[in-house]
């Protein structure tokens, strides 16, 4: 059904007439592990919105364990994850866009990083190509860069990013290419555009006190966590969102970017670089229910790493944001494109700015 990914507009037309389908009411105990229960589907002219697994580490520079937050993510997600959410009133499953589980993407050359981003990129294109709109799960955050070179092949792109590292660092260890440094590479091959990203969360001891100096001078709009309490303290969560809109806009192609430190280890231990003093799950479900206005054409959750975790707290919670991203994408794409809702779609509105 959708038909373009990225441009000033988004093409629709008809696909097969059946919908989506509501995850199985059978015991959530069983069956195959998929992503929130979707379908699993390799078929891509079947998927609209495609739940996609990118498990690759090779680009972290300390502690390792993201390839398998895909793996994890899935699990807890099949178990814990119910098909309708009462903060919004989306249920996601049983709409028009047709979300499926697609699987893992394959990186044959994991201890060659631009070979494997090479692989990530390549299987991305296929993605564009379908007009599959993606929303996936790392993996380490290097892996957005080859999704942006597929999602941004026909201009830059901006972006809403969580996280507690601006990851736009420079050469470490004799390779540009890491965990820390996509987003500068990605500014300088022209995929992501400086002054339509905003980073949201930014905190914790750095070893260089200009170690995310290129995203002030690029024009990226940063948000340190003291000044982002400031705005919450006195504006509440409704601040932080109409700042992204102001960086951000509506009109043209806007991706989210979630890297689970974010959040206060709190909530998500289970990750290679936490840093204390971070968001709450809550302020971070309630800014991406807001973001239902912008041109989304994806997102990602990086960065679980289940093995530092024996809770499996981290991993639920990614679930949870992912379960966030796909209500946020569906409800979004079916306003901006007038698709027919089916069913009960309840607070729906809730997603959507009123100012």
């Amino acid at each position: 059904m959708l038909r373009s990914l990225v441009g000033s507009e988004m093409c629709i037309r008809d696909r097969h007439s059946c919908t989506s389908t509501v995850p199985s009411a059978t015991h959530r105990f069983s069956g195959l592990a998929t992503f929130l229960r979707a379908p699993h589907e390799t078929d891509l002219s079947k998927v609209d919105i495609g739940l996609v697994g990118v498990p690759y580490d090779g680009g972290v520079t300390n502690r390792p364990g993201a390839r398998y937050g895909p793996r994890a993510v899935r699990d807890v997600s099949t178990n814990l994850i119910r098909p309708y959410n009462q903060g919004t009133g989306v249920s996601p499953h049983g709409q028009k866009l047709r979300v499926c589980d697609i699987g893992d993407v394959v990186v044959e050359t994991p201890f060659n990083i631009e070979a494997a981003h090479q692989c990530i990129e390549d299987q991305y294109h296929r993605l564009v190509d379908s007009q599959v709109i993606p929303i996936s799960v790392g993996g380490d955050h290097s892996v957005t860069l080859p999704i942006f070179r597929a999602l941004a092949r026909d201009g830059p792109i901006g972006m809403v990013h969580f996280d507690a590292h601006c990851d736009t660092g420079d050469d470490y260890s004799g390779s540009k290419f890491h965990h820390g440094s996509p987003f500068k590479v990605a500014v300088d091959e022209g995929l992501l555009d400086p002054k339509r990203t905003i980073q949201i969360g930014i905190r914790g001891s750095v070893g260089d006190p200009d170690l995310w100096r290129f995203s002030h001078d690029s024009g990226m709009r940063v948000l340190y966590m003291d000044e982002l309490y400031d705005m919450i303290r006195t504006g509440g969560v409704q601040s932080v969102i109409d700042e992204a809109y102001r960086v951000c806009g509506t009109d043209l192609p806007t991706y989210v970017s979630f890297d689970v430190d974010a959040l206060d280890p709190v909530y998500t231990p289970g990750t290679g670089t936490p840093e204390v003093g971070g968001l709450s799950v809550l302020e971070a479900q309630l800014m991406i229910r807001g973001l239902g206005d912008m041109n989304l054409i994806g997102a990602d959750l990086v960065e679980v790493a289940p093995e530092y975790d024996p809770t499996t707290n981290t991993a639920f919670v990614g679930g949870q944001m992912v379960f966030e991203f796909l209500c946020l994408l569906q409800a979004s794409l079916q306003q901006r494109h007038k698709i027919p809702h089916q069913g009960k779609m309840g607070a729906i509105q809730k997603l959507f700015r009123t100012s």
